[in-house]
């Protein structure tokens, strides 16, 4: 193992020895697509029932941070590719133990997800298929997506772009049809008005209490869209691709998330929203588009899918990043005649395996554990990118100013304030009975990787190499 990398050193770095198989077009899909998740489709019934119409207003503060995030990500990223993206940031801006951390803090979160990902996917598949068991399921999708991302960076870049490109569709075909149903102009139907969003208490009938707690059960439907800028590295010109991928998906993503708040809550009385129910099929229901259970499970296999493709792909270039700067074993480093790693793809996926089995085995005591565990992790992730941020954006601007290309908005203030809303999302998780114990798992699991970090800088220093 060696002591750092000497991308981390410099802001230069060196060549990627992965891929360019991704194309500009698979990046701007896997920008829009990688959030768009279960956690819109279905979850999504949880927030606007504690905060009813408000639920608008909770997106538009969560999407805001999201986006000041991605804009963060997206300069660093555009000045200064790397596949491991933000642990690289952290490691050249703040430490060996900043890339370190939030490096296998990603991972860790993401080989959990794929746990829940793949059985999720598995449960809608038994429903349609009862003869295959759901552990069967799970296999076949897990041999499927691992064979495609062993084979070329280019056939995960396929998936995505058509996952995507589905998601996508199926969102504007939503807020197309809905529209219409609002003005009335829908078979069976008449121009609703603003009666659901003035009536049942008003626009905010739990007050701004019922917004915050609205953020809270959002934010996190947010995550994903960092895999862009990890993807980024294995493109053809990758400074001008996560530039464009990120300028293009952040207002489009808010778009479509406040957009189908709005006319969710337009079309039906906030209070006849179930958590656990997709509010995407009541609003199907209500305009009386026939099947509208199985068009929405269909779209949440999708999803799903998607998420499972684009975390397993997510996963394997972070640990390859790692064991490219001495932090995870160098065997990961091995890499195919067409630039895949194919040694640390397979350790993601086993990894991933190993929590679909305690899933699978024990879903309400050791994997509900480990669910906590990275229940607040993104927010960590999401700190440690804005404080790289403000430490590298001077460096860029001293070292090499012609790849400042994309700047982050109201530089320094709009990072601080960033940040200080991840810390009143914290101190919320903290008063909050449902979300205290993501926090502190989350919590515990972040000062075990810290340890690790920080006892390895201090072997580094007494035995340097």
């Amino acid at each position: 193992m060696h002591d750092a990398p000497p991308a981390a050193d410099t802001l230069t770095g060196e060549k990627e020895p992965l891929s360019a198989g991704l194309k500009q077009r698979h990046l701007t899909m896997l920008g829009l697509g990688g959030v768009i998740g279960a956690g819109l489709f279905v979850g999504s019934g949880a927030g606007i029932a504690v905060a009813g119409p408000g639920i608008i207003v909770s997106y538009l503060i969560a999407g805001a941070l999201a986006m000041l995030v991605m804009r963060m990500l997206g300069e660093m990223s555009s000045a200064m590719p790397a596949s491991g993206a933000f642990s690289v940031h952290a490691e050249r801006a703040l430490g060996r133990w900043a890339g370190f951390t939030v490096g296998w803090l990603y991972w860790f979160l993401l080989v959990v997800v794929l746990a829940v990902e793949a059985t999720g996917a598995a449960q809608i598949a038994n429903g349609w298929v009862p003869s295959v068991p759901q552990w069967g399921w799970v296999l076949i999708f897990m041999v499927v997506f691992t064979a495609a991302n062993l084979a070329a960076v280019k056939n995960f870049g396929e998936f995505e772009f058509w996952f995507a490109t589905l998601k996508v569709g199926a969102i504007v075909l939503f807020l197309g049809l809905s529209l219409l149903a609002i003005f009335g102009v829908l078979p069976d139907t008449s121009a609703v008005g603003l009666s659901n969003l003035t009536g049942q208490g008003g626009f905010l009938p739990h007050g701004w209490s019922g917004v915050v707690s609205g953020v809270l059960a959002v934010v996190f439907a947010f995550g994903g869209l960092e895999v862009v800028t990890i993807a980024a590295a294995e493109s053809d010109d990758p400074a001008r691709a996560v530039g464009r991928a990120v300028r293009s998906a952040v207002w489009r993503i808010l778009f479509f998330y406040v957009g189908s708040m709005l006319v969710i809550v337009t079309l039906l009385p906030w209070s006849s929203m179930q958590p656990g129910k997709s509010p995407y099929v009541a609003v199907l229901d209500h305009i009386g588009v026939p099947g509208a259970g199985q068009i929405m499970n269909i779209v949440v296999f999708v999803a799903l899918l998607s998420a499972l493709n684009a975390n397993l792909y997510g996963s394997s270039r972070m640990v390859f990043s790692l064991a490219e700067r001495g932090e995870a074993p160098r065997s990961l480093l091995k890499v195919s005649g067409g630039g895949v790693p194919r040694r640390a793809v397979l350790a993601s996926v086993a990894f991933g395996f190993a929590s679909v089995i305690l899933n699978l085995k024990w879903p309400d005591s050791i994997f509900h554990y480990l669910l906590n565990a990275v229940g607040a992790v993104l927010l960590f992730v999401w700190g440690l990118i804005a404080a790289s941020q403000l430490r590298l954006r001077r460096r860029i601007e001293r070292e090499m100013p012609d790849r400042l290309t994309l700047r982050m908005w109201g530089f320094p203030y709009l990072t601080w304030v960033a940040l200080a809303a991840m810390g009143a999302v914290l101190v919320l998780m903290l008063t909050d009975e449902g979300a205290r114990p993501q926090l502190m798992w989350s919590a515990a699991a972040t000062g075990a990787v810290l340890l690790v970090a920080g006892l390895r800088e201090l072997r580094l220093r007494r035995n340097p190499r």
